[in-house]
């Protein structure tokens, strides 16, 4: 993937021209919003691979951003935070409206760079009718999976959490973003979902070896998957 597109939010001009300088010289285009409103607007308007989003804005805290931007955008763009906020819980609460990477200040350019270009790719996968994880295969159109080319028979909950997890990966997915995804606005009792979860664990993981469904303790669910 050659041009980027990319929403950077970031209201330190400073940083903003730092980092504009340095994406634009791979060619890619570059939009900048310095306030969590213009962010969601610019975001809202047009299709982007990657928005780079920092927490600290005037006008409104970034989670809050990211939960907009990944509730209102005409597609599920990634986005990546960028923040001096390094704690377990802080990344936990970004994961859990929807962020796709992190990135703490202050960070190489270099770097920033290959992670925009690994959301952009994964993001266009996610798009195709069939997503190919390592051992694991998932065809959307038939809502079929294979592992190690077997077929497993999986209910539709069960897929579609599976689904989830294929398309973040390799983040976790927290319990809360897969409810609304399964149920919408009206979901059951946490239990159900560890049930749908235990489901699928016994069809994905106890035929073979190894376990690729994890428990993210106070997160949620991924998939970790040998050679994905």
């Amino acid at each position: 993937m050659n041009s980027l597109s990319i929403l950077l939010v970031e209201d330190t001009l400073a940083i903003a021209r730092q980092v504009t300088d340095f994406l634009e010289g791979h060619g890619w285009q570059v939009d900048l919003a310095q306030t969590g409103t213009q962010a969601v607007a610019l975001a809202v308007e047009n299709l982007y691979h990657v928005v780079l989003l920092d927490l600290n804005l005037p006008d409104m805290d970034g989670v809050d951003v990211c939960a907009r931007i990944k509730e209102s955008a005409e597609i599920n763009v990634p986005v990546l935070m960028l923040t001096a906020r390094d704690s377990f819980e802080d990344k936990a609460t970004g994961f859990g409206v929807g962020a796709d990477d992190y990135v703490t200040k202050p960070f190489d350019l270099r770097e920033l760079a290959l992670r925009c270009q690994a959301l952009a790719r994964r993001n266009a996968l996610n798009h195709s009718k069939v997503l190919e994880l390592g051992e694991l295969r998932i065809n959307l159109s038939q809502k079929a999976v294979w592992r190690q080319e077997q077929r497993l028979a999986l209910t539709s909950i069960s897929f579609k959490i599976l689904v989830q997890l294929a398309q973040a990966y390799p983040n976790p997915v927290s319990r809360s973003v897969l409810m609304h995804q399964i149920w919408g606005d009206a979901p059951p009792d946490s239990d159900a979902l560890k049930s749908h979860i235990y489901s699928l664990r016994n069809t994905l993981d106890k035929p073979f070896e190894s376990s690729i469904l994890m428990t993210i303790t106070n997160v949620g669910y991924k998939l970790d998957i040998p050679g994905a």
